[in-house]
């Protein structure tokens, strides 16, 4: 584990796998997970010559974690200018960006603060285009979580305590997921371990509480003129059993992106790089190529 030279006073715990002089990959990774999700990713593309860089996002895993006006450190923008950071000053350029959850939106919020970063996308739902049918019956069913991050009893109920925060990421693992993939105890201990440090949970939900969730872009998004559509060729990783992003979702990405392609990942449910990582490896390979 390494970590960066801070960007408004966050560093990112990252590793850095393969080799340095081949094609560059980013690998970011969603809640509530870290850069451990993207292990196995990370494997396959540094055994075929690719410089995979791997951080944890601002307030997750070993990266900093200040309490802090989540609106102004810990939204898209903020977070992509600590992995911009990183990239500045790893010296690397024009990499293939992998993300999935939060970091899919990290990933396309750097494509358009930063395409010099950025040659490609390979991510995963969320996607712009959703509207109001975030709102319909069984979206909001879903989205509950992102509600009750918003309140101060999330601090109280979970913050700090392992235990309980080992039950609380246990459903999302298990609802979230395909029904062939069941998280094991040692994934479970790792991640329990890493949330339920003082402060650690309530960092991890930042990104909610600065209106980043889905629900709330959801409602506030427009639809941009067609030069101001994302240019860097972005290719979404859309899963089958994903129950918070139902494949008609992605019927308006054209309005969005100017160069987009959806791939159907069988099988699988939200946590894609975990579930599938020999998908997600050879989508990077394919698109880096």
């Amino acid at each position: 584990m390494l970590l960066s030279q801070p960007i408004d006073d966050f560093r990112l715990a990252y590793d850095r796998h393969g080799d340095p002089a081949g094609s560059p990959v980013l690998l970011l990774h969603g809640w509530p997970g870290d850069r451990t999700d993207h292990a196995a990713v990370a494997e396959r593309l540094a055994g075929t010559g690719y410089d995979v860089v791997v951080p944890d996002l601002r307030g997750f895993g070993q990266s900093d974690k200040h309490d802090r006006d989540p609106s102004e450190y810990y939204r898209a923008p903020a977070q992509a200018r600590s992995v911009a950071g990183l990239l500045d000053e790893l010296g690397v350029s024009a990499a293939v960006v992998g993300g999935y959850d939060i970091g899919g939106r990290v990933g396309l919020q750097l494509a358009v603060d930063r395409p010099d970063l950025a040659r490609a996308l390979v991510v995963t739902p969320p996607a712009p285009g959703v509207g109001r049918r975030v709102l319909d019956e069984h979206p909001i069913r879903e989205f509950w979580y992102q509600s009750f991050h918003q309140l101060e009893l999330a601090r109280e109920l979970i913050d700090g305590d392992v235990s309980r925060a080992r039950a609380y990421l246990k459903h999302f693992w298990s609802h979230w997921s395909g029904p062939d993939y069941t998280v094991d105890d040692e994934r479970l201990d790792h991640l329990a371990a890493v949330y339920g440090a003082p402060g650690a949970f309530v960092a991890s939900i930042g990104w909610y509480r600065a209106a980043s969730g889905m629900v709330a872009r959801a409602l506030a998004e427009t639809e941009p003129d067609p030069a101001d559509r994302i240019a860097v060729p972005t290719t979404f990783l859309w899963p089958e059993h994903d129950p918070l992003f139902p494949r008609a979702w992605s019927d308006r990405l054209d309005a969005f992106f100017a160069d987009v392609t959806v791939v159907p990942v069988d099988g699988v449910g939200h946590f894609v790089p975990v579930e599938a990582p020999g998908v997600f490896a050879d989508t990077i390979a394919a698109v880096a190529a």
